[in-house]
């Protein structure tokens, strides 16, 4: 965490607050644009091509771009994906979720490119749909994927009906994002790619490697084998030998007058021969 630490304490002040419902407020931008103005909205896609022959304002406008049609479920999931990214900055704190968040969207923006860059070298094969399949749907998904990394054993109401711990619906998101890599063109592929690869950076350079070394684990064992095995003092008379185990309700105590640590019960701590 050192270098997110040195990054946070530089830049930490430019933090966004709130950022997930930043992302949102795009989104209705963007569902305006195209029922409003539905051919401006190819105007907001990147694409490379394009940018590269002056609209440069493609490269911030395709987070607009919304990551499905408007419908009832997606009211549901943006609501569902503001409550994560929202509890990720709790838990993480506002400078890394931030953080996460756009450098999926610099992936985006750099797999686009170099998707570009691998077209031109094949001398000009067209690349199906590069504009189109671009958004940030991958991204909200790489959301999910650090929430269930965070929390594996909270349970969720699967359609408001089917509990589920969180960890099992990840599962099938990366199962989803393995078959829509075999099955997609290779826009989407490296769309996908680049989105979810701010998780897999993310989550192995934060990792705290050292509580799973040798080192750590032994000294773990040896600690827990010394607890286990380790005797609880019991309290004794002095005088009569009693434990606790000859009754719940008897009291000890040591006398102050006695040389040395001995305990009396109740019956023979003012009766006892004091130990010089």
């Amino acid at each position: 965490m050192n270098w997110l630490n040195k990054l946070e304490r530089k830049f930490g002040k430019y933090a966004i607050t709130n950022l997930s419902i930043w992302l949102i407020g795009g989104y209705v931008i963007g569902y305006l644009i195209s029922f409003l103005a539905p051919g401006l909205s190819t105007y907001l896609q990147l694409e490379p091509m394009y940018v590269l022959k002056g609209q440069v304002w493609r490269i911030f406008t395709w987070i607009l771009v919304p990551p499905s049609e408007l419908g009832i479920f997606t009211f549901i999931m943006l609501f569902f994906y503001y409550s994560l990214g929202t509890q990720l900055e709790r838990t993480w704190g506002t400078f890394r979720y931030n953080v996460y968040i756009f450098s999926g969207m610099l992936f985006t923006i750099f797999g686009a490119f170099i998707l570009y860059a691998l077209y031109m070298l094949l001398g000009g094969v067209q690349v199906y749909g590069m504009g189109s399949v671009i958004s940030t749907y991958y991204i909200n998904l790489s959301i999910f994927l650090a929430f269930a990394a965070c929390y594996p054993d909270m349970q969720v109401m699967l359609y408001f009906i089917v509990p589920l711990k969180i960890r099992w619906m990840a599962y099938l998101d990366v199962a989803f994002l393995i078959i829509r890599c075999l099955v997609s063109n290779w826009a989407e592929r490296v769309i996908i790619i680049a989105s979810v690869l701010n998780f897999i950076v993310f989550f192995f350079t934060t990792r705290n490697y050292s509580r799973v070394s040798p080192t750590t684990i032994k000294r773990k064992r040896d600690y827990q084998r010394k607890v286990n095995t380790a005797t609880i003092r019991k309290h004794k008379c002095a005088v009569c030998g009693k434990t606790e185990e000859d009754g719940y309700d008897i009291e000890f105590r040591f006398c102050s007058k006695c040389n040395g640590n001995y305990e009396y019960c109740q019956e023979h701590l003012f009766t006892h021969e004091h130990k010089k």
